[in-house]
Formats: C-alpha cells, sequence, structure tokens
C-alpha cells in the first residue's frame, strides 16, 4: 500500500517545524541543561534519528526487565529494577529532545525526523503504561485498561491538534515533560518504598489523616494508585478541552469550519467502544493475557497517529479510520452471540430468548488466546510496512538517509554562529 502519493511529495519540502512550549520546567531547567550539557555529548556525525533510536533502547530494556520479574504486573520486583526504570526513561526523554537540537547544528532537520520522533513516542507510549502499571502492581484488570486510555487518547489529541493548528502545542503541564518527570519519580520511590505494593495501601490513611465524618468511607480507603488514576482524569480532561479549543481558535481564522474537525475524533472512539466491550466479554483476556492485547491497542493507536503526522506534512486532508480496529470488531461480534444467547431471554423472555445470539467460532479458551496475538501479528505487519513504506519514500524523495547522515554538515564560522542564535531563540 502506498501511504504518500506523489503528487503530494512535493509538500515535504515545504515542511518547517512550529511548536509552542508552555511548560515553565521546560523552559528554566530542561531546555539549558540539553542546550549547555547534554548536546555536547553527541559527536557531529551522530544522526539525529539514532539518537532517538538510541533512546528508545532504554526503554526497551527496562520493559524486557518488566517482562521478567512482573508478567502479570502485579509481583513487587528487586529495588534496582525500579531504579532502571526510572533512569532509563529519563535517558529516554533526553535522546528525545536532543535530538532536534542535534538536526539543526548538523542541519538535517526536515520531515523525516518528526515522523520518526512522533513514531516512536507512540510506541513508547504503550510501554509505559505496562511499565508504570507494574509499578503501581495495579495487575491485569481495568485500572490497567483506564491508564491506557487515557495515555493513549492524550497521545492522539495532541497529535489531532497538530494537524488542525500546524503546530506541537505543550502546555503547563504536558506529558512530554512534567508527565515523564512524574513517571520518574514514581519508579525512584517505588525503589525506595519497597515495591509496588506500598501504592496498594489507603493513601490517606497511610499519610496519617484522620477520617472526618463528611469523607465517605469508600473515598478515604481509595488507595495511591487509584487517587493517581482520578488525578491523570483531570489532566486529560484539561488537555482535551485545551487541545479542542486551539484547534476551533485556528480553523475559525482560517475561515474553516469548526465541528467537522471532531469527526477526527470518532476513529479513537470507535476503537474505544470495542475495547471495553470485548474485554468485558472475554475476562480470561482481561485478566491473564492483558499484555499482548494492550500492545494490538498501542499499535491500533500509533498506526493512527503516524498516518496523522504523515497527511500534516504532506498538506493532505485527515486520515479516518484505520483497518487495525476490522479485527477487533470481528471479536466483538463472535465474542457477543454466546453473550446473547445466555443473557437475551432476562430482557425479552425465555419465548423469544431463544432466538438471539449465535454460537462463537473462537470460544473462551486458547483460540481466543490466539486470536488476541493474531491480532497483535497482523498489527505489528501493517504498522511496520507502514512505518518502512513512509521512512523509504520519504528518504528517496528527498535523498538523505534515515539513521546516517548522507551529506555531513561542514562547522564553518558563519554556520556555528547561525545555529548558536538558533538555539538562543528556543530558550
Amino acid at each position: 500500500m502506498v501511504y504518500i502519493r506523489q503528487d503530494k511529495l512535493p509538500k515535504l519540502k515545504e515542511y518547517k517545524y512550529q511548536a509552542v512550549d508552555h511548560s515553565l520546567v521546560s523552559r528554566y531547567v530542561l531546555k539549558p541543561f540539553y542546550s549547555n550539557v547534554v548536546i555536547h555529548c553527541f559527536p557531529m556525525s551522530m544522526a539525529p534519528n539514532l539518537i532517538t533510536l538510541t533512546g528508545f533502547g532504554f526503554v526497551v530494556a527496562n520493559f524486557l526487565t518488566m517482562l521478567w520479574y512482573t508478567p502479570t504486573l502485579d509481583q513487587d520486583c528487586p529495588t534496582w529494577v525500579y531504579l532502571s526504570w526510572a533512569i532509563g526513561l529519563f535517558l529516554y526523554q533526553t535522546f528525545d529532545a536532543v535530538d532536534g537540537s542535534q538536526a539543526r547544528r548538523t542541519r538535517q532537520s526536515g520531515p523525516l525526523g518528526e515522523l520518526f520522533d512522533h513514531g516512536v513516542d507512540a510506541v513508547n507510549t504503550t510501554l509505559e503504561v505496562l511499565l508504570f502499571s507494574a509499578a503501581m502492581n495495579l495487575g491485569q484488570g481495568w485500572k490497567t485498561v483506564l491508564t491506557l486510555f487515557g495515555s493513549l487518547m492524550t497521545f492522539y489529541v495532541q497529535t489531532w491538534d497538530e494537524y488542525h493548528t500546524h503546530t506541537l502545542t505543550l502546555g503547563i503541564i504536558s506529558g512530554p515533560v512534567e508527565g515523564i518527570l512524574t513517571l520518574c519519580v514514581v519508579y525512584a520511590l517505588t525503589a525506595f518504598l519497597g515495591g509496588g505494593s506500598f501504592w496498594q495501601q489507603p493513601m490517606l490513611q497511610s499519610l496519617g489523616i484522620k477520617q472526618f465524618n463528611f469523607v465517605p468511607d469508600f473515598m478515604y480507603n481509595l488507595a495511591w494508585n487509584e487517587w493517581y488514576i482520578i488525578y491523570g482524569g483531570f489532566v486529560l480532561v484539561f488537555n482535551t478541552l485545551l487541545s479542542i479549543q486551539n484547534v476551533f481558535k485556528a480553523r475559525r481564522s482560517r475561515g474553516q469550519k469548526t465541528r467537522i474537525a471532531l469527526m477526527g475524533l470518532l476513529t479513537f472512539a470507535a476503537a474505544w467502544v470495542l475495547i471495553p466491550i470485548y474485554l468485558y466479554l472475554q475476562p480470561v483476556i482481561l485478566h491473564h493475557h492483558l499484555v499482548p492485547f494492550v500492545f494490538y491497542v498501542g499499535l491500533i493507536n500509533a498506526f493512527s497517529v503516524g498516518r496523522m503526522i504523515v497527511s500534516h506534512l504532506t498538506k493532505s486532508r485527515f486520515p479516518r479510520g484505520n483497518v487495525l480496529i476490522f479485527p477487533l470488531a470481528y471479536g466483538v461480534i463472535d465474542s457477543l452471540g454466546p453473550w446473547l444467547q445466555q443473557n437475551a431471554s432476562r430482557f425479552v423472555g425465555a419465548e423469544y430468548g431463544r432466538y438471539f445470539g449465535w454460537p462463537s467460532a473462537l470460544g473462551n479458551d486458547v483460540y481466543q488466546v490466539a486470536f488476541v496475538f493474531m491480532c497483535l501479528g497482523l498489527a505489528v505487519g501493517v504498522h511496520g510496512s507502514f512505518i518502512v513504506d513512509v521512512i523509504w519514500t520519504i528518504c528517496d524523495y528527498l535523498d538523505i538517509w534515515c539513521l546516517t547522515i548522507k551529506y555531513p554538515y561542514v562547522e564553518v564560522k558563519e554556520n556555528v554562529q547561525r545555529v548558536e542564535k538558533e538555539e538562543k531563540k528556543e530558550l
């Protein structure tokens, strides 16, 4: 399948990166650290995309230790494991932020860098959901699913915002900055507090706060990880509404209809209507095989986000629909039949209940698990072919290489001064 049409390729040369970062932490702490210290650790011969990929390698290493020590997401790990997660994620954030500076000083800035950066971030989002769930001992259940929903929606809406406004906007509190730093702190605290089981304790009680009469029992007994999910929900709503406001404002300024932009959220909504239904109908997947299913769902989101970025770079129409949702829809239909056979009589009576439902082709055991792994394999194949095709097309058209610098930048005095001025503008 061709993901970039030939008539859209010239738009790649019109690409210009635009971003607005309102984060105070980023402005006064992280960016000076990146520009004055970190960037000098990388040689001029190192390609920006290779820096991004190297940083992602730390997260992959974290994920492998998670699979070894807590594959069910509810077991305490050795102290060093949690510390390695904190260090690995911080290094990923650092490498991910520095690749842009490396691109500017080596004169390798271009559309491929933004696509590569977002593509890696999309996969990292799913891995961090699993790592966070393991650190909090959320286990395989609805809490992990809620965490996945919040993380993927934040990333999807942010990319949707960038497509319509043509600017990457990061708020005062954003996932790439404060969100990642918060996770680093959570991982480090988990190491010093004795493991993920600590977060299962009621927060107010463990802090020594007495229960007042006006505080309901369920609220007083909420665990640390449950409070964190509530906090994440508020941040998600705030950032989503802010992104919608940004999109509406940008489209009004161009004289375009605003409500049409909201249709771009329907693809994400369609997937997340099916996901909880499937997991409810198949508790064996929810409680025993959630990790591969989370990967599958993460790749659904990564594929949608990747196509949005490509459309943004080539100034094409917004991509609607996602072929990876169809296997999920089949799984829901297949699982719904037996459920209707068992429960329809309660709603329409035994006389008519026998006319509802149909037998399942997959069942509820080993074939259902095989189906999930088949969906995961399909998602890896489709998203992988998308990545290869798009990178190959862009590299071929722009005459560049992905992980190495094809035409090295010559450091003359005038060029060095120009790069330094650009970096100062960022600060």
